[in-house]
Parts: structure tokens; C-alpha cells; sequence
């Protein structure tokens, strides 16, 4: 059976407009298999059917594969991690105590609130700049800066 390079190419558009219906971030590189057997198909035009779905099979698996090791970000984004706002400084509204909740308020939006509920270790008056230590749950935990 001779199957004609163009179906190879509209089978392939239709597995990539079918990613933008279906979310799934998999079927696209299937898609753009099928795209790259087109050329190869309409160049060789006596390539069997299954030298050609084995071609697919091939440029599809090499996306994946480089799609997971090369373009895909190494590095975690912290941006938005209770770990990389550690040591910000803030403004006691409330004082704090051992055994009493305060209020301290950051210069600028740490996590998406300006204002955090704050426990302390010592007894801290209202009015103090404090250092943030850590990020418990909603809590702050802070110190005297």
C-alpha cells in the first residue's frame, strides 16, 4: 500500500490542532512526527508504509526525548518558593510575644500578601524591624533584625 506524503502532512497538522482541543501536552510531538515524515515521504515516494510509520515512530520519540532533556528547564523556578524570600525584612504593626501572634508588614509582597501573621521565639514590641526566618504555612517566623 503507497500512502501519499500529503496525508502524512495533514495527519500531522491534525494531531497539532488537536493539542490546542485537548490540553495534554503529548500529542504535539506525534504531530510534528508526522510533519517531518511529509518531506521524507514526497522525496522517496517508494518508501513502504511501515518504513514510514517506523519513521514516525522514530522523529517522534527523538522529540520527546529532546524535549525532556534539552528544552525542557533544568533549573527549578524559586521565584515563588518560601525559600528564596528568607531574610526579608519587614515592619512589626503588632507586637509579637512567645505565646502571641503579631502582624508584620514587607516593603514589598512576599508569596502575594504585604501583611503576614508573625510568631517570634523572644518578646518583640510594635514598631521593630524584624528579619523573616521562615515561611510555616501561613505563619511568618521572624527575629529582630
Amino acid at each position: 500500500m503507497e500512502m501519499q506524503w500529503w496525508i502524512w502532512l495533514v495527519f500531522g497538522v491534525a494531531l497539532i490542532l488537536l493539542e490546542l482541543i485537548l490540553p495534554t501536552f503529548f500529542i504535539l510531538w506525534f504531530g510534528i512526527g508526522a510533519v517531518l515524515v511529509a518531506p521524507i515521504a514526497l522525496l522517496f515516494p517508494s518508501l513502504q508504509l511501515d518504513a514510514q510509520g517506523l519513521l514516525w515512530l522514530l522523529f517522534s520519540s527523538v522529540i520527546i526525548a529532546l524535549w525532556f532533556k534539552v528544552f525542557r528547564r533544568k533549573k527549578p523556578d524559586v521565584r515563588w518558593t518560601a525559600d528564596s524570600v528568607i531574610g526579608e525584612v519587614g515592619l512589626l504593626t503588632l507586637a509579637v510575644s512567645e505565646f502571641q501572634k503579631g502582624r508584620v508588614r514587607f516593603q514589598k509582597p512576599i508569596l502575594g500578601n504585604e501583611e503576614w501573621v508573625c510568631i517570634a521565639d523572644t518578646d518583640i514590641p510594635a514598631g521593630e524591624r524584624v528579619r523573616l526566618t521562615a515561611i510555616e504555612g501561613n505563619v511568618a517566623r521572624i527575629i529582630r533584625a
